[in-house]
Order: C-alpha cells, then structure tokens, then sequence
C-alpha cells in the first residue's frame, strides 16, 4: 500500500497499537505514522474490570444456570483486598490501577519505566516480572506487542502465577502462548483467564481456549466504546491536519525521529 501511494505524507492510526503499519517502510520514506494515545485508555480499563467481575462474580455461568432452572447462590470470589498486577503502567494500566483502588484493591505494577509520582500518590508497589506474577490475584497485561513481548506469558509464566490466580488480556493476543494458557487453566492452577484479545482473530474454531468454562472472551472491543471510537477518530484527524498545517503532534507521532525536517 506505501509502494503504491508515492505522495503519502502522513498515516494516522485510530487507536494505540501500530503494529498493522510497516513501520519501517514508512520510516524511510519520511511517512509520519500516528496514533491516538488518550482516546481509548477509560474504555480499555472498564473492559478490564467486565471480564474481571464476569469471572469472579461467575456472571456468565450463573446467567445460563438460572435460563435451565438452576439457583445456585454459593459464594463468589471478591476484589476488595485482593492484589492485582499490572503488567504495563502507560495510560491503559494507570487507569486500571485507578480503577482497582476504588474496588478496594492493593495494586502491584511492572513497568521498565522509572517510578512516578502517580505510583507514589496510588500507593502503587513496583515489582520485578516473575515477583508480580507470584504475588498478584489477578494479572492484566497492558504491554505492547513487539519482538521482545512476543509469547512472553507461556508455561515458564503460568508457572510461576500464584494458584487460583485469574489473567486478564486486553492488550494483544500474540502477547500469550494460548495453549500454555489453556493448559494451565485446565489443569486447575488459574483460575480463570478474560480476554479481549486472542492471537488469531477471530479464533480457530479448534482454540482449546473455547472449550474451556472457566474463560470468559470478548471480541476486541475494549476499545471501541460509543465515547472512545469518537475520540480516536477525531484526534486521527486532528494530526493529520496538525501535520498539513506544518504543526508536530506532540506524544502522538511514533516514529518522531523523521521530525527534523519533515515537511507535508
């Protein structure tokens, strides 16, 4: 698509995520690749907190038992007290852990950023990766998708998951290993797993994950709220003309290393 549009000055991605963008062609080609960071991060993080309340409230499976007859009222698992990892403190896992103080929740955080004020002032412990993994009820994965994230929560991960523990995903399905993932919720050491995301989408109607009770998916709608999806298309087209107007959008230009000089 770049070889074909010889003028094309300016990509601008409605979302967080770029990987559908050859960056690297764009790059060379003096290209401004954008994106809409800020837009979609509240959206995302309620997302977070319906699959988590799906799974720990057994919503889904007390919906279907009360349909066939049932009324089944055995206690269900709370959030207050307990302790959720955030895998990836930008805006997304700011917002969850935000989120989760509210449920009366302690938050654990990995982040290869320093530690911030906003850490402070949420009383937000930093930990090591496998140190979140073992202490965290539940784990959610906010990290970007890139060669050195790829496949990184597998066997060796689940492993090290505290047992009963849930994992939540709403970042990018190629972040996990699904078969390591079904294994490990098969055999009973998590819990549970919710997951906006899945590596191919939609799945494979093989994808062990489907088979499984204790998994509750949605569609990659985290987001794509009524509110987001007007946010992101307006700040896509903000940038755009930022750009034809010879303004920089400042935090939204990936590949800002073609600033100095860039020219519509």
């Amino acid at each position: 698509m770049i070889a074909v549009a010889p003028r094309l000055r300016a990509i601008a991605r409605a979302g967080v995520g770029y990987e559908s963008v050859d960056l690297g062609t764009a790059t060379a080609r003096k290209i401004a690749v954008a994106i809409t960071p800020g837009a979609n991060h509240a959206s995302v993080a309620e997302q977070v907190f319906a699959l988590l309340l799906a799974l720990t409230r057994n919503v889904l499976v007390l919906d279907r038992s009360i349909r066939a007859g049932g009324w089944d009222r055995r206690a269900v698992r709370p959030l207050r007290g307990t302790t959720l990892g955030v895998m990836g403190l930008g805006r997304i896992g700011r917002s969850v852990a935000t989120r989760a103080r509210a449920f009366g929740m302690r938050v654990a955080a990995y982040d290869k950023h320093p530690a911030s004020e906003f850490e402070y002032r949420h009383e937000i412990v930093r930990m090591g990766f496998d140190e979140l993994l073992a202490l965290s009820d539940v784990v959610s994965v906010h990290l970007p998708q890139s060669p050195s994230t790829f496949g990184l929560f597998d066997r060796r991960a689940f492993a090290r998951m505290r047992p009963g523990s849930l994992f939540i995903n709403t970042s990018r399905g190629g972040l996990v290993v699904e078969a390591d993932l079904a294994e490990s919720l098969a055999s009973g050491h998590l819990a549970g797993a919710g997951l906006d995301v899945m590596d191919s989408e939609p799945p494979d109607p093989d994808n062990p994950l489907l088979a499984l009770p204790n998994v509750v998916l949605s569609p990659h709608i985290g987001g794509v709220d009524t509110t987001a999806l007007d946010d992101m298309a307006e700040q896509a087209a903000r940038c755009v003309i930022d750009l034809f107007r010879g303004r920089w959008p400042e935090g939204c230009v990936v590949n800002d290393e073609i600033r100095n000089g860039w020219r519509w």
